[in-house]
């Protein structure tokens, strides 16, 4: 099991994406949980969006609701033990993703865009670098693609 800022992860959902959703317990405290979201990379889960509860039936109720909300707006579900859809991920290492600041090439359009919300760059890909958001495609881009908005390949 993961830990996170002293919590247990106790239970978690994967999607086939390699989206996720955590819940987990705070070890010295047994009355306190938090439930995140995470993208899961070669070298572990990033993980963002943690929120905190005192009480494990509201921390179970908005794990629930992320996983739902997030199958709901992409149409994505669990990921099998061994799928192999595979999706291409870059990171926006120089600012936030946002209206014209990533490519949108016919055939490729974006699958899931996120922006982490923090008011800084956040370490991803094992700390290997640090990016505002990341752009999720069915396809790679190239590397003009890629050069022209600034975006880093997920190793």
């Amino acid at each position: 099991m993961d830990k996170i800022d002293g919590y247990e992860v106790q239970k978690s959902i994967l999607l086939e994406t390699g989206y996720g959703f955590a819940l987990g317990r705070m070890l010295r405290t047994p009355e306190r949980f938090a439930v995140w979201n995470f993208t899961e990379t070669a070298y572990g889960r990033d993980y963002y969006w943690k929120s905190c509860h005192d009480s494990r039936d509201v921390a179970e109720e908005n794990f629930q609701k992320r996983a739902e909300r997030w199958r709901m707006m992409y149409g994505m579900q669990e990921k099998p033990e061994h799928s192999t859809a595979v999706f291409y991920r870059y990171y926006s290492t120089q600012r936030p993703v946002d209206i014209a600041t990533f490519p949108q090439p016919e055939g490729n359009r974006p699958v899931v865009i996120i922006n982490y919300d923090e008011d800084r760059r956040r370490p991803v890909a094992g700390g290997k670098l640090y990016a505002w958001g990341e752009i999720l495609y069915p396809h790679p881009l190239t590397k003009e693609q890629m050069e022209d908005y600034k975006l880093k390949p997920a190793p």
